[in-house]
């Protein structure tokens, strides 16, 4: 049975929805070369353990050993994407795409067996997207890399030793980050109309990521070419500063991103030094926080004050859920949209979209 889904192939993290699955996945998008694991007291849970190895006519590698996600968060030979790097072309970002989608078909129990073999299959129909920049240029490359069989085996993974998942993407519909996520907000799961100022009015969005920050405008739920943009900075743009601040002042190293960033969902901005002490993160924290909003704000206005149609503005993304107190602080009278679970609204959008063109009959025309 074909499975739909949605993956955001986020910078950060890699995020999938399934189709009647209520609970999405999420992935830290960090990768490390793996090896034969000393394991003193197995993990709790397959996420925390992800050690595959990968077969895919994609990569430019086959049959690497690697750690993946949280497993690689605390490795130093870990690999987190950077501003250079294009996630429609990146190996690393298939990697983490495929062991996740390998991991979902498992969990979900939607795969059958191939033949006598041990080989567990899951076939997908999946939704995805690219920032605005990257999309006219390489959304059919990033389309070809997905389709087609790739095969992931999990190795030292707690309650998955061994097995083998051939994990056969039958279509990929790419959309554009931002985009997708306004569809998610404007409709029912039924793809029904839900709320009609935004699926026929003119509405701005700012997707802030880890590496990159989106401008799409949609008018009647369709991108408009001429004003919708994109930056190349995003959340890691301040990260990588307090990591590097942090470190110099108190001599503590985030191993990545990822660590600095579940500490200050947290709110536990108290680290621990040799010897006993503690020293306080905060105020590095503001620094950096306070500047990324300021420069956010000062993007959406000049957005809006080139295309005054626009009726409001959507904050959204993992930046938006990060930056929220600072962004509202910076914005002053200007009246910004921000939105629950708002790092979550393009993996459902590009659900919803997988749903639309698996089964055209439900859509809204």
């Amino acid at each position: 049975m074909i499975k739909l889904a949605g993956i955001d192939v986020g910078n950060d993290s890699i995020k999938i929805a399934l189709d009647g699955v209520q609970e999405p996945i999420v992935v830290p998008n960090i990768v490390a070369p793996g090896y034969e694991r000393h394991i003193l007291q197995e993990e709790d849970s397959p996420l925390k353990a992800m050690d595959v190895m990968i077969h895919s006519p994609r990569l430019a590698k086959n049959n690497q050993r690697y750690f993946v996600g949280l497993l690689a968060t605390e490795n130093d030979d870990s690999m987190e994407l950077e501003e250079t790097d294009n996630k429609a072309l990146s190996d690393q970002s298939l990697i983490v795409a495929l062991t996740a989608l390998a991991y979902a078909g498992l969990m979900s129990q939607s795969f059958g067996t191939s033949g006598f073999s041990s080989t567990d299959e899951v076939e997908y129909i999946i939704g995805t997207g690219l920032p605005v920049r990257t999309y006219a240029r390489f959304h059919r490359a990033f389309e070809e890399r997905l389709v087609g069989e790739h095969e992931v085996t999990f190795l030292s993974t707690p309650q998955l030793r061994g097995r083998k998942v051939r994990v056969i993407i039958r279509q990929a519909i790419v959309s554009i980050e931002g985009a997708a996520a306004l569809y998610n907000m404007a409709t029912y799961d039924n793809l029904q109309v839900k709320d009609e100022e935004l699926y026929y009015g003119c509405i701005g969005i700012c997707e802030m990521g880890a590496l990159t920050t989106d401008f799409p405008v949609l008018k009647r739920m369709s991108i408009d070419n001429q004003f919708s943009t994109g930056e190349q900075m995003g959340l890691a743009t301040y990260l990588d500063p307090i990591i590097r601040d942090v470190e110099d002042q108190y001599g503590y190293r985030f191993q990545s991103r990822a660590k600095l960033v579940q500490r200050i969902k947290k709110r536990e901005f108290t680290i621990q030094r040799i010897g006993e002490g503690q020293a306080d993160i905060k105020p590095i924290v503001d620094q950096y926080f306070s500047r990324a909003a300021h420069r956010i704000v000062e993007l959406i206005k000049k957005r809006w004050k080139k295309y005054p149609d626009i009726q409001c503005f959507f904050v959204i993304g993992g930046g938006a859920t990060a930056l929220k107190s600072y962004i509202l602080e910076a914005s002053g009278s200007i009246r910004l949209r921000f939105v629950e679970d708002s790092e979550m609204q393009n993996v459902y959008g590009y659900l919803k979209l997988a749903k639309s063109k698996s089964n055209p009959s439900t859509a809204v025309s």
